[in-house]
């Protein structure tokens, strides 16, 4: 009689169900709800007053008005135009320098030397100060009279009482110096966090195999480093593009118009001219344009590819 055939115990599964099941999604809810109601409702909002005349000025003509808003944007403003030409030129311009600021600054900070403490603080400190506050420290800074250009034309360059905030041809720059003493920070610090995360084995391989610095940056350091940069142009573009505080205060968009940018734009509509509709109907189209660049900017980009 042949021998029975041992059968595997059987295992049953415990099925876990019911309110332990939903017990997570119960504890975010709240969370959730909050998230949902301050970033839906003002979306919403903004779409609905965008379709509609608003003007708290002129409520006789308050109304729906359907796509106008839009079309007037296109066709008949020229002004939104010069700002989103504009605002593409502030947010290449601060973005790149900005970039290349913060890389060289991490590269430096990684190194060992002593006194590294301070001196990542000394670098990191400028991202801790307020627009407004760093407005009023490059104002001062400007001033015709107490600033920098008082001791420059002590010096021999340039004149006494100029203003490089109030000429066109150099109001640009001016503007972009305070904004990079602010911004450049940002790129130290998410780029030295993973210049940190680097194994050290790959560089001592490297150095046997021979390859130096330029070698050893180009094929070991800058590839580890995509995904950072990549991250982080894209969140410094979408903040500089939404850009207001600094140059509200420290241009108020001017001279002649020269740093508005699209959402000092709409700042300007929606509270000096309380033409909300329109206001509404401009930052939809900013929202739209964001959108898409910033799609296409990951497409392009393949964030979170392989390239390690």
């Amino acid at each position: 009689m042949a021998d029975a055939v041992a059968k595997p115990p059987r295992v049953t599964r415990r099925r876990t169900g019911g309110p332990a099941r939903r017990l997570p999604y119960l504890l975010i809810a709240p969370a959730g709800l909050l998230m949902l109601g301050f970033i839906a409702y003002p979306m919403l909002s903004v779409l609905y007053y965008s379709l509609r005349n608003y003007n708290v000025t002129k409520p006789w003509r308050n109304g729906y008005a359907g796509f106008d808003n839009f079309t007037r944007i296109l066709t008949d403003d020229p002004q939104f135009w010069d700002t989103l030409v504009f605002s593409g030129k502030w947010v290449v311009t601060e973005v790149l320098l900005q970039l290349l600021l913060g890389l060289a600054l991490a590269l430096l900070v990684h190194q060992t030397f002593l006194g590294r403490g301070l001196a990542r603080a000394l670098v990191f400190s400028p991202w801790a100060v307020s627009g407004v506050l760093t407005t009023t420290i490059w104002m001062l800074l400007y001033n015709p009279s107490t600033g920098i250009s008082r001791y420059l034309a002590d010096a021999g360059i340039g004149s006494y009482g100029t203003s490089v905030l109030s000429d066109t041809g150099t109001v640009f720059w001016a503007a972009v110096v305070a904004e990079l003493w602010r911004g450049v920070p940002f790129f130290a610090i998410l780029i030295l966090a993973d210049l940190q995360s680097i194994p050290q084995d790959l560089y001592e391989a490297a150095s046997v195999d021979g390859a130096g610095r330029a070698r050893r940056f180009f094929h070991i350091t800058l590839p580890h480093l995509k995904d950072a940069i990549i991250l982080s142009t894209l969140l410094r573009g979408v903040w500089e593009f939404n850009n207001v505080d600094l140059l509200y205060t420290l241009t108020g968009g001017g001279p002649a118009g020269q740093t508005t940018t699209l959402p000092l734009y709409v700042a300007n509509t929606g509270i000096n001219g309380h033409d909300f509709g329109y206001a509404s109907a401009l930052t939809t189209v900013a929202f739209v344009i964001l959108l898409f660049c910033s799609i296409l900017y990951l497409r392009l980009s393949k964030f979170g590819g392989d390239a390690k």
